[in-house]
């Protein structure tokens, strides 16, 4: 990732509604959000919305698919992980430990559930 593209998603993250839309997509993935439900859940103005989204959108942050009369959205999980490696890539200048404790946060919080075996 470079350095403008990192920019532009921090950017569109900088501002409160539009977090908090990133944020709910990602709860819902992998099956997305329609914009109204998005906009009801977040109680906004579907216009006001949509707006968010398209910043959203142009930092490639969100995705989006018409169904039928209705747009999809989903999070851009592989383009959000690209901004947290590049924020985490040179943290630690080499040195490993600096880094250490947000590692271990987010495997203590984001650790895969065992699956279940099929009996």
């Amino acid at each position: 990732m470079e350095t403008e593209e990192a920019l532009l998603a921090l950017a569109a993250l900088s501002q409160s509604t539009r977090l908090e839309a990133f944020r709910t997509l990602v709860r819902h993935e992998p099956d997305g959000l329609a914009a109204g439900d998005l906009a009801r859940l977040l109680e906004v103005p579907q216009n006001t919305l949509s707006a968010h989204l398209a910043i959203l959108s142009r930092a490639r942050l969100v995705s989006s698919e018409r169904h039928s009369r209705s747009i999809l959205y989903r999070a851009s999980l592989g383009e959000f992980r690209d901004v947290a490696v590049f924020l985490l890539r040179d943290c630690c200048g080499g040195r490993p430990e600096v880094c250490e404790p947000v590692v271990e946060t987010l495997q203590s919080c984001c650790s895969p559930k065992p699956r279940r075996r099929a009996r």
